[in-house]
Parts: structure tokens; C-alpha cells; sequence
């Protein structure tokens, strides 16, 4: 099977200048795939330019007309954007004829339109943001929710750890992914209602690797597979970690610019320093799911350069070659089976 990736081409800070780059270096590095750029024609043909026929032949593009705003209301897209370029996109993965869609766009707009034109899968009610995150171990660990869902019940946390296990297993090569809870403590009386209600749910099923509780600094420790907690959480815990490690980059930069000798000890210390940036990069990690939808749709960045919304793409390539929902599905199947024979 030859995966087959829409990209919402017009989506993002820099639209066109990146994600056209970023589809080539792809189809450069990666024989069996064929990418659909989705956008103004005439705008994506001269982006485009002239490409060796060993690209061209695996590269269309798709005509939208419209263009959605990353500061647009979803509501307002879904009914004044039907030809938009992410939604088209959405539109191919609906019709079939694209397996995946990547966009660097407007994330309530893009879960919306992908929810509204999919539908999720039987047996989700919410779908979910899920995205992976460096360790210490040097292996990721995915988190979810990232914001799709400000306020959610046990029913759906527990749904969250399902997709979870079973995106991480599919992607990671993970047997049994080890799956935590967010939690204020590890101890049992620790955290609201919520918390103990899914941990009970959690603690009665064999289909997944319920570890229990985590804390937040246990989520970069490389001791559990997947975090699970609700939307406003792990957006939260998202955005701060990306503003802890501006922090850090920006006094590290200042400490070497000190002065003459500060610059020499950053110049000698240069190896270091770009062997350390290759395993925390943020951007090798760009390429949020949008789990339990009857598709594969990938969020990247909206600010990602070439190299980043590469990586989306590729998450989007190796979620499609391990069929993810498909995975999804059959797991939540099992549960739904498992539960009546407990019943």
C-alpha cells in the first residue's frame, strides 16, 4: 500500500514557502508516497516551480479556493469554508482518496471540520490531541489530551487511554506501552473526583498497561509510555514546557555572548551543545493526531519550518502504514466485550 497524504498547503504562519519544501524533501527521502497539495492552483504551481519528474509523478495538486485564518471561529469555518483548502483536504480523506491529511492550521477549526466530515470512531465520544515529547531515556512519550477538550469526564479520560495505547504501541513498536494518569500525587488519595473515577475505570481493565498515577515531572523521566489527562491540563503542560525550554535557550545564548572568553567556552563547547539540541529538538517531535476520527488527520505547528512539517508528514505516513484507527477500533472492540463478559 502506497500511502497517499492530503496537506493542507495554504495552512500556517508561512503556508506555501514551507510545507511545498518540506512535501519535496519528503518525496525525496521516501519512494512509496504520494502527496496531494491542496490550495489555490495557480498559487501552489508557481510555489512549486520546476520539479524532476520522479517528484512531479508522485505530487498533485488539489484546487481550493479558500484559505482558513488561524484566528477564525470553528463554527464560522464549517459553514463559510467548505472550500477551503483544510477542508478539502478533509474532504480526500473522507472520499478515499487520500489515506491522511496533515495542516498547520487553525486547531479548533481543523478538530471541528475533521469531526464534523469523518465522524469519530464507535465507541469514542470526544476525539483527542496526542502528540509525542523528548525523555531522558531518548524514547518519547505521548500525551494526551492536548486541548481538544477543556473539561472531560472519567468515560472520556478513559477513552483517551485506549487511543493512547494503542497509537503509542502502533508508532513506538510497543508491546505494552506503560499508560499513566496525570495526578497532583501518586498516592491514591491524591487528586479531584475526576482523577480517582478514571483511575478506578483504568484499574478494572486488562486490555491496556495501567500503571497508575504520574506527576508532571514524571512525564519527561521516560518511565511511562503515555500521559493521560484532560484537555485544559495537557495544554497547559504543553505550552509551559515549551516556554521553560525558550527560557533556558535564550540564558544559554546570553551566558556564552557574555564576553571574549564566554564566547571560546561556547565555541569549544559547540559539539556538545548540537548533539544535545538533535535529542531535545522540539520540531523531530512536530505532528499532533487528532485521535478516535474515522481518519488520520496530523496537526502540525503552525509556526514549523521545512524540517518540522516533514516530520508531520512522516507521522502522518507511519500512522497510515500501521492503521491506526483500524487498531483503535479493534481495541476498543475488545474492551467493549471485555466489559459485557464482567456485565
Amino acid at each position: 500500500m502506497i500511502p497517499r497524504i492530503a496537506l493542507d498547503a495554504m495552512s500556517g504562519d508561512h503556508g506555501v514557502s514551507v510545507i511545498i519544501p518540506a512535501a519535496i524533501n519528503v518525496l525525496k527521502e521516501i519512494d512509496d508516497v504520494q502527496l496531494l497539495l491542496v490550495g489555490d492552483e495557480t498559487v501552489l504551481e508557481q510555489a512549486l516551480g520546476q520539479q524532476p519528474p520522479s517528484i512531479l509523478q508522485r505530487l498533485s495538486i488539489v484546487h481550493a479556493s479558500q484559505v482558513v485564518a488561524m484566528d477564525e471561529v470553528p463554527s464560522s469555518t464549517l459553514r463559510n469554508k467548505k472550500d477551503s483548502s483544510m477542508r478539502v483536504a478533509i474532504n480526500l480523506v473522507k472520499e478515499g482518496r487520500a489515506d491522511a491529511c496533515v495542516s498547520a492550521g487553525n486547531t479548533g477549526a481543523l478538530m471541528a471540520m475533521a469531526r464534523y466530515v469523518l465522524k469519530t470512531l464507535p465507541g469514542i465520544d470526544r476525539p483527542a490531541i496526542i502528540a509525542a515529547l523528548p525523555t531522558i531515556t531518548g524514547y518519547p512519550v505521548h500525551m494526551l489530551d492536548l486541548g481538544a477538550n477543556v473539561d472531560s469526564t472519567p468515560e472520556h479520560l478513559f477513552e483517551f487511554a485506549v487511543m493512547g495505547s494503542v497509537l503509542t504501541s502502533a508508532v513506538g513498536n510497543l508491546s505494552n506501552p506503560r499508560v499513566g494518569l496525570l495526578n497532583i500525587g501518586q498516592e491514591e488519595i491524591k487528586g479531584n473526583d475526576k482523577v480517582k473515577e478514571t483511575a478506578r475505570l483504568l484499574s478494572e481493565t486488562n486490555i491496556i498497561n495501567y500503571i497508575g498515577f504520574v506527576e508532571g515531572d514524571d512525564i519527561f523521566k521516560g518511565t511511562v509510555d503515555v500521559v493521560v489527562c484532560d484537555g485544559f491540563v495537557g495544554n497547559v503542560s504543553l505550552k509551559t514546557t515549551e516556554g521553560v525550554a525558550k527560557m533556558i535557550s535564550h540564558h544559554v545564548k546570553q551566558s556564552f555572548n557574555r564576553n571574549l572568553f564566554t564566547r571560546l567556552v561556547g565555541l569549544v563547547a559547540l559539539p556538545v551543545l548540537q548533539k544535545l539540541r538533535e535529542k531535545i529538538d522540539p520540531r523531530r517531535y512536530n505532528g499532533a493526531s487528532l485521535l478516535g476520527l474515522r481518519g488520520i488527520v496530523v496537526k502540525s505547528h503552525g509556526s514549523a519550518d521545512i524540517f518540522s512539517f516533514s516530520c508531520a508528514i512522516k507521522e502522518a505516513i507511519v500512522e497510515v502504514r500501521k492503521n491506526v484507527p483500524a487498531q483503535i477500533s479493534s481495541q476498543l472492540a475488545e474492551l467493549l466485550s471485555e466489559r459485557r463478559h464482567v456485565g
